[in-house]
């Protein structure tokens, strides 16, 4: 039997979650198209006939401005010398540049196999698939190369045999039935901060934040009481909206996915509050669940 540890690295809204999701079979990370979506490494195990894999999710690497972004980029970095494979996850849509070389040059001393896993394939032409191919190949050596689409699932089964095929023999590191090492509380506060994501401005996600003040789950409800953090007053009315209009807005997008998620009614209480510079505060991070 094959067991092993399996991280991805990548810009930020590379597709990294995007393939995590797909390849385990269930939404372990929240998505949309703002950059730095993800914050945390997120755990997923998938098992298969051959072994047990246990897939990494990491926030994008990029050029850190506060304390968060210093803890994200860490979580992403430490965890490429501790893996049996790494896989680099590129947007295939987007123009190669500074920070794609950042990544590259962030890996150059790993020795496990590094995988070089081409995203969103299904929105380019064909045609420009074999010099972004080329220009990877002068870029360093990877012991393979997957075009894929998380989205519509090409080839995402061929990433993932070629894992199997190089991990080491071993005994399973999880219980049949573990998923994630995310928990109930945790993902409830990233399904309200994802409804936030998808319905705000583009300048509002990097400063905001959900912490979940209360969960009471009975037979017949569950009620969940969250605040929204902004860190300058400008912010609030967006995510408030006129009239309340925009909070509304979230809040029921919120409750219906939380109902979905824990297969309960759920009461969603939504407040925003003002914490100015809250991504440098250590404190507050650690509320958070940001590794450090």
């Amino acid at each position: 039997m094959k067991s092993g540890l399996v991280s991805f690295i990548g810009r930020p809204n590379a597709g990294k979650s995007t393939l995590l999701n797909r390849i385990v079979g269930h939404k372990l990370a929240i998505v949309s198209d703002k950059p730095q979506t993800t914050r945390t490494r997120i755990l997923g195990v998938k098992n298969y006939p051959e072994g047990q894999v246990v897939f990494v999710d990491t926030p994008g690497v990029h050029k850190p401005t506060h304390r968060m972004n210093v803890r994200m980029v860490d979580a992403a970095i430490d965890v490429v010398h501790e893996v049996d494979v790494l896989i680099l996850v590129v947007d295939a849509s987007a123009k190669p540049g500074s920070g794609d070389r950042f990544v590259l040059d962030a890996i150059s001393k790993v020795t496990a196999p590094v995988i070089l896993a081409l995203t969103k394939v299904d929105l380019i032409a064909k045609t420009r698939l074999l010099p972004l191919i080329e220009h990877y190949q002068q870029a360093r050596s990877f012991a393979e190369i997957v075009p894929l689409s998380a989205v519509d699932g090409t080839n995402v089964e061929v990433l993932e045999k070629l894992v199997l095929d190089r991990l080491p023999e071993g005994a399973p590191m999880y219980p049949p039935d573990y998923v994630t090492d995310q928990t109930e509380l945790f993902a409830v506060s990233e399904i309200v901060r994802e409804q936030v994501l998808l319905s705000t401005h583009d300048e509002l996600p990097f400063s905001t934040a959900v912490l979940l003040d209360r969960f009471d789950a009975t037979p017949t409800m569950t009620s969940i009481y969250c605040t929204i953090l902004v860190d300058r007053e400008s912010q609030k009315p967006i995510v408030v909206g006129k009239g309340g209009s925009m909070i509304k807005r979230i809040g029921t997008a919120a409750r219906l996915a939380l109902e979905q998620y824990l297969e309960a009614k759920v009461y969603l209480d939504l407040h925003v509050k003002v914490r100015s510079e809250w991504r440098d505060d250590e404190r507050q991070l650690d509320e958070l669940c940001l590794r450090r």
